[in-house]
């Protein structure tokens, strides 16, 4: 514990504030099928999180005249890539839960809705912030995971698209749906490959400071997000694609490498993160990155638990929500206290 917590800035008034939306909503959507007693209550962890998505957007709207600074800062511009991931996660949860308190029919114009804002969105991240950057309207600086930030929203779109795809009608809207969402899970993996590496490199060669080590959980947000979108939209295929059944088999085999590789990461992460704890590590809105991309692992295990019928992967995502969980209170309590103290 430290003695003194930092101060926060105000609720909303920066982008990377709807982390802690894209956190509380993945609590929610995340939920594992041995655990679905608890539906009720993610549901209202879900509707809470809706509220609270409102109040910040309420925020950055009426604090826009700050956000070019925002657009300037070498660090803040790449959680640009929250607000778009918050708003397709609470549309995701409209689709899966909001059905139970709102009906079907409203459900699924909501999560369209948000699907269709957090996209456009998400595509105006993925381009605009590395174009800032290469014609260098943002200060240079060293790479570290933030950077993953801007890209990830078409990995969200894509794996919360499949889930619309069963509702459109059959032809070419579907067609088309399912092809935008491969298209736009190509984006997000292919930038993620461009950029890992440089990411590895920049850890193993100069390490990384107290306040970033949080950064490194964001790294498991587009792996554990591709493997949910490679075996959602491999179910949605067939019927849809020419060879849905190749689809399916992409979705399952590529999900157990990119499973690998996510939790050899996961591993790494933590121990970073016990080593910098027990040193000191200061809070700040980073810690939300202990939520979500844990949450895309609990959503990749659940999806390959599903394809192979593994008791082993059923297990594994059980113990990653509650991993999920913990992370959750643990940082909603942190920020609470730290509000409190301003």
């Amino acid at each position: 514990m430290l003695e003194r917590a930092p101060r926060l800035s105000r609720p909303g008034t920066t982008p990377n504030w709807f982390a802690s939306v894209m956190g509380s909503g993945i609590v929610a959507t995340a939920l594992p099928a041995p655990l679905s007693v608890l539906r009720p209550v993610v549901t209202v962890v879900w509707a809470l999180a809706a509220v609270w998505l409102v109040v910040l957007v309420w925020q950055l709207v009426a604090d826009r005249r700050r956000q070019h600074r925002h657009l300037r800062d070498p660090v803040l511009v790449h959680f640009w890539g929250a607000p778009p991931m918050a708003l397709l996660t609470i549309g995701a949860g409209a689709v899966a839960l909001g059905r139970d308190w709102i009906g079907t029919g409203p459900a699924l114009v909501a999560g369209a809705a948000l699907w269709t804002v957090g996209t456009a969105l998400g595509l105006v991240t993925a381009v605009g912030v590395p174009y800032r950057m290469i014609t260098g309207r943002i200060p240079a600086a060293e790479p570290f995971a933030g950077w993953l930030m801007p890209v990830v929203p078409p990995m969200v779109s894509a794996a919360t698209g499949a889930a619309l795809v069963p509702h459109l009608p059959a032809g070419q809207p579907r067609l088309a749906l399912l092809l935008a969402c491969y298209a736009m899970f190509g984006i997000s993996l292919f930038a993620t490959v461009v950029l890992l590496p440089q990411i590895w490199h920049r850890l193993v060669t100069a390490g990384t400071e107290a306040a970033r080590v949080p950064a490194l959980w964001i790294v498991l947000g587009p792996l554990g997000q591709s493997i949910t979108a490679a075996n959602l939209l491999g179910a949605a295929a067939p019927g849809v694609l020419p060879f849905g059944a190749a689809a399916e088999a992409f979705g399952l085999f590529y999900g157990l490498a990119a499973w690998g590789f996510a939790m050899l990461w996961l591993a790494i992460a933590a121990a970073v993160t016990l080593r910098t704890v027990r040193a000191g590590m200061p809070f700040s809105l980073t810690w939300w990155s202990f939520t979500f991309p844990v949450g895309t692992c609990v959503t990749g295990t659940s999806a390959l638990a599903a394809v192979t019928g593994s008791a082993l992967f059923g297990g594994a995502a059980v113990a990653l929500y509650v991993l999920l969980v913990g992370a959750w209170v643990t940082v909603v309590l942190r920020t609470g206290q730290t509000w409190g103290r301003r």
